[in-house]
């Protein structure tokens, strides 16, 4: 059954953004050949205008296939396009919204899938202020002066740093910068203070601790009027996370700690294990990844596309063929050896793990 939530999964994501594409580029008329939910040999075909909806037998996503999308016509011989109606012919503005279309129906997806987790649980955990609730004895915080009841208004490391909002930033804070020494200003009353801490490693846990926890979160019963708020919640801090995750991978950091296919594969095992409620949060977390990373600006992604378009258009000439080839291989090349590096951290953690 892993193989088949797995299944969904992807292919509900990927299906919801192409037809982000294909709802904008009928809007503003670009031509589409076709419209496919699956990838491989075709199952099920049915015209509707001039566009073919279509069942392909390889349940791993699917795509829209737009007239001037990266000189794509050759698969479509047959087919006479209207002179206006590609999408190289259409003006920069229209363009960008199609290429954002279905990063946005993403992030709608997301939004209601959260929305809708939240509802099904009935009640909402607000993640509490940045205070100490309390401290574990012995551990860091401890040793190095903090006490209950200190609000944390900064974190730094060697590497990062951080103006707490609340105290799962804390955490996320302590996770990224696992096992480095960090500094902690605290505010006491009045006054502030500053300490080192240098984080513990526990062997029966596997992570490394300071020895602090949160005060008591406030629970909220959730309805169908309030859902949409908490929904949007937590798309935020999900969002949040993500970005500074992005920001670490830039600077070299945490490329071990990203997951590909395999290690997407095991968390719908884990997750569909829990229950549908559980199994939708992860489809809402993963369809956001998706909608974000599609606006990083590589020319294989819809990001990389608006920036190519952008830059055309300022420039006032189109970037030649043989540019673009180039361009694109060198992505796709590194995106590939970058799959298959966490595809290998995957394998390795199970083989650990198991």
């Amino acid at each position: 059954m892993t193989l088949l939530y797995f299944l969904i999964l992807l292919s509900v994501i990927i299906c919801i953004h192409e037809a982000g594409h294909l709802i904008a580029a009928k809007i503003f008329g670009v031509y589409c050949y076709e419209y496919s939910m699956g990838m491989g040999p075709l199952l099920l075909k049915r015209q509707k205008g001039e566009t073919q909806y279509s069942l392909r037998a390889l349940p791993i996503g699917g795509f829209v296939a737009m007239a001037g999308e990266n000189d794509g016509s050759e698969a479509y011989p047959d087919v006479v396009v209207p002179e206006g109606r590609r999408l190289n012919e259409a003006a920069l503005w229209k363009r960008i919204i199609i290429l954002c279309a279905g990063v946005f129906m993403n992030f709608i997806l997301a939004f209601l899938l959260f929305s809708l987790v939240n509802l099904m649980y009935g009640y909402y955990a607000e993640s509490p202020e940045p205070v100490i609730g309390s401290l574990i004895e012995g551990h860091p915080a401890e040793k190095a002066g903090l006490q209950p009841g200190d609000r944390i208004v900064s974190l730094s490391s060697d590497t990062s740093q951080m103006i707490p909002e609340s105290y799962m930033d804390i955490q996320v804070f302590l996770s990224e910068n696992e096992g480095a020494a960090i500094t902690v200003t605290a505010e006491r009353g009045d006054e502030q203070h500053v300490f080192t801490i240098e984080p513990e490693y526990l062997e029966e846990e596997g992570r490394y601790v300071i020895g602090i926890t949160s005060a008591e979160p406030e629970v909220i019963e959730v309805t169908l009027a309030n859902c949409w708020k908490y929904g949007f919640m937590d798309m935020q801090s999900s969002s949040k996370l993500l970005v500074r995750t992005l920001r670490r991978l830039l600077r070299g950091r945490g490329l071990n700690q990203l997951s590909g296919p395999v290690g997407i594969y095991n968390a719908t095992e884990v997750y569909a294990s829990y229950g549908l409620a559980s199994y939708l949060f992860l489809m809402a977390e993963l369809s956001l990844n998706v909608g974000i990373f599609n606006l990083l600006p590589l020319p294989v992604l819809d990001g990389g596309q608006i920036v190519i378009n952008a830059g055309e258009a300022i420039a006032g000439r189109k970037l030649s063929t043989r540019a673009k080839t180039i361009i694109i291989g060198i992505c796709w090349v590194l995106l590939i050896s970058l799959m298959l590096y966490i595809t290998f951290q995957d394998i390795l953690r199970l083989v650990i793990g198991g």
